[in-house]
């Protein structure tokens, strides 16, 4: 990891702000240790502050009334956390949790909201990363609904891997049946299955990704349909914004 990789334009929205809003906005950003396992909020809690992750990853997991859960979606260096606060519902059913450590720049709910009621241009790019963050919802209850454990493995390794600076992820397998949804069995065959393919290795909850083109052809359209629109509406914002500074 690089000094540049906890910088806070290594967020792809903050990267792409224009420059009046980076003014406006940059002064109200806190860098902050994400750690693993934390809870950024809990179900239904009002949102004091969002996160604009670097290099870290957080999970938003609905949690059933008898604990079990389940990742609805991830949010890495694409986007932000609390997207609630400024849809207008201040909260949501869901749990936010550190999924993968590192840093995150932190700003006060209430300065975002001002400035997506307030500035179109602002508004315009947190429209279109929520959209992005929408379908990735969706084709993950798809996926969950229609594809194998190992399918639905091979889709959780890539989003991960696209939000994190190298080809390694620390987490047990215990912690990835929770956020699948699946018994830890049916994540214990997965994983075996993939490193006798030589695609993945995993030791003592690291996990490093050897070969991921095979992980890509393994996998089904799910993660390709996320990447494509994360793409399309996130990393284009990113670029429109370079753009219009050379």
């Amino acid at each position: 990891m690089t000094e540049a990789m906890t910088t806070p334009k290594y967020n792809h929205l903050l990267a792409a702000l224009p420059e009046s809003a980076w003014r406006r906005i940059s002064p109200q950003l806190t860098r902050v240790e994400m750690k693993l396992g934390e809870v950024i909020y809990e179900a239904g809690q009002h949102m004091e502050y969002v996160y604009f992750p670097t290099d870290c990853i957080i999970s938003l997991l609905y949690v059933m009334i008898d604990g079990s859960s389940a990742e609805i979606s991830v949010v890495g260096k694409e986007g932000v956390t609390g997207v609630a606060v400024f849809m207008g519902g201040e909260s949501t059913p869901s749990r936010a949790v550190v999924q993968s450590k590192g840093f995150a720049y932190r700003m006060p709910a209430r300065s975002l909201k001002k400035e997506f009621n307030e500035h179109a241009e602002v508004r315009v790019l947190m429209l279109r990363y929520t959209q992005a963050l929408i379908t990735q919802m969706s084709q993950t209850a798809v996926c969950n609904r229609h594809h194998s454990i190992d399918q639905q493995l091979c889709r959780w390794l890539l989003l991960s891997l696209d939000r994190l600076p190298d080809n390694r992820l620390t987490m047990t397998q215990e912690l990835i049946a929770n956020m699948l949804g699946v018994r830890r069995e049916g994540v214990t065959e997965a994983a075996g299955k993939l490193q006798k393919k030589g695609v993945i290795k995993y030791h003592r909850g690291h996990i490093d990704v050897i070969d991921r083109p095979q992980l890509e052809a393994l996998c089904c359209e799910c993660y390709e349909v996320v990447r494509r629109e994360t793409d399309r509406l996130v990393s284009g914002s990113r670029q429109e914004a370079a753009d219009s500074v050379s």
